[in-house]
């Protein structure tokens, strides 16, 4: 019962916190960091000693119920940094936000479901935690509950349904084509007797699966909630909607794919060429989306469309080294890009700042913020020895050797370009930050920096970007 409680707990205890009486904020702060502390203990134990356990039958076939493997404990220890950091950040910020009780509800019962994604067995499991993930981070879209956050969060709910109504239809396709199997198996579980004669149905149905669950993740051309949605949440909400939020259409995706329905039976045929050809656009699209917008958010958001869809490239190369270039691109960017969405925050909660032409001179006022943003940035773009290095060398590599003619050489192509454009977008917002130039008065300028909560968790994050790059390789073996 490990892995319940695991994600249980924080569902039940984060609301009850937030309900609690506290007149000043500051003990129920303390009560939100119990919370997250004893989440993330009950999470390593879970790591470490929890045990496969199935609550009940749906069906002969579908099972309820949770184990955890070396996957789906790479995507675990990603989900509780990100919501740590973001947690104790959060304590800060939400001082200039209403209802921040609201928000840290939602939040547990987010970290809960997204947990519980983690753990899931098989695909119904999967489904209906990943359902649950997305109904309660609605919330952390609306919460300021304007005109523009309510229409943000109804795009989103709208997206995230279309997709997963395609996505339940894959389901449905593999418990059918099934063999006896219930769980996830590497290399699939179908019963090949069954699917022979029925290759094109198939095909078709996984595609609508693959389009569907990439709706989480932004792929096109389902990834139009994304840029809308990211800006307009508050930043401790864009931070993990971006860096962790999204990524569970990449866990469905792979536990589809990799878990359920087997490589075999797609490499090779016009559903992995059509998914490549949708990645590199999707990369090719967000990036130049990101290096036109002049909005310091939405630029991020538009980042992520690009920077999720280098996962997704990597997998739809549907090979192990493939697999691990994904996986590590996931790890790297999570961190990255939580940190440069944080960072976003600190410009609009200390300065009112939000666009990137307002930043000159920046670097003077919060000198340990902006060496974070550029840290974050370095590995975004992909400069060694930053995480996001590793897993972008990872993807081309396994691209370059798939042995698909064309289809080999492009992805490095798309990803060198995608990394220039990003370059171009990340980049001159450091340059004007340090170096403003003569013409900027810097007399009058005092230093800003925000307390440790905020800081702290950018230089967490930051080590962690490193430590995917320096020791890369040791996580793909472990993968």
């Amino acid at each position: 019962m490990l892995l319940i409680t695991a994600f249980l707990f924080p569902m039940i205890a984060g609301p009850l916190a937030a309900r609690l009486p506290d007149k000043t904020g500051t003990g129920r702060n303390f009560k939100y960091a119990g919370v997250m502390i004893l989440t993330d203990i009950l999470c390593v134990l879970a790591a470490f000693f929890g045990r496969p356990v199935d609550l009940f039958h749906m069906t002969e076939k579908a099972v309820f119920g949770f184990s955890l493997d070396n996957f789906g404990k790479i995507y675990l220890f990603m989900v509780i940094i990100l919501y740590t950091a973001v947690c104790f950040y959060a304590f800060e910020y939400m001082k200039m936000e209403e209802r921040p009780e609201m928000f840290f509800a939602f939040y547990f019962v987010s970290l809960g479901a997204l947990i519980a994604i983690c753990m899931s067995a098989n695909l119904v499991t999967l489904y209906f935690c990943f359902e649950l993930a997305t109904l309660s981070s609605v919330p952390l879209v609306l919460h300021e509950m304007t005109k523009d956050a309510i229409a943000a969060g109804l795009k989103y709910l709208f997206y995230s349904i279309a997709g997963a109504l395609m996505g339940l239809l894959a389901v449905f396709f593999v418990y059918y084509y099934a063999g006896s199997g219930e769980g996830f198996v590497l290399g699939g579980i179908l019963d090949k007797g069954m699917v022979s004669g029925n290759e094109k149905v198939l095909l078709a149905v996984i595609f609508i699966g693959i389009i569907g669950f990439g709706t989480k993740a932004g792929m096109y051309p389902m990834h139009g909630w994304l840029p809308t949605a990211h800006p307009i949440a508050p930043a401790p909400a864009s931070a993990l909607l971006s860096g962790i939020i999204a990524k569970a259409g990449v866990v469905a995706i792979v536990r589809l794919i990799y878990y359920s329905v087997g490589t075999e039976i797609l490499r090779g045929t016009w559903v992995q060429y059509a998914w490549m050809c949708l990645c590199m656009l999707t990369i090719l699209m967000g990036s130049t989306c990101a290096f036109r917008e002049k909005v310091m958010k939405k630029r991020l958001a538009y980042s992520t469309v690009s920077q999720i869809s280098y996962i997704l490239l990597g997998l739809s190369i549907m090979t192990e080294d493939g697999l691990r270039g994904g996986i590590l691109h996931l790890m790297s960017h999570a961190v990255s890009k939580g940190c440069l969405f944080l960072v976003a925050g600190i410009f609009i909660c200390k300065l009112g700042k939000r666009n990137v032409n307002e930043l000159r001179g920046i670097g003077k006022q919060m000198p340990v913020t902006m060496w974070c943003y550029m840290l974050a940035s370095l590995s975004l773009v992909g400069i060694p020895p930053m995480g996001g290095f590793t897993s972008k060398w990872a993807i081309a590599a396994a691209s370059i050797g798939d042995g698909m003619g064309v289809l080999s050489f492009l992805p490095p192509v798309v990803l060198l370009i995608s990394a220039l454009l990003t370059a171009g977008y990340l980049f001159p917002i450091a340059v004007d930050a340090f170096f403003p130039g003569h013409d900027f008065d810097t007399s009058g300028l005092e230093k800003k920096e925000p307390t440790l909560l905020m800081t702290v968790p950018l230089i967490v994050l930051c080590v962690i970007a490193l430590a995917v790059g320096l020791f890369g390789t040791r996580i793909a073996a472990f993968i």
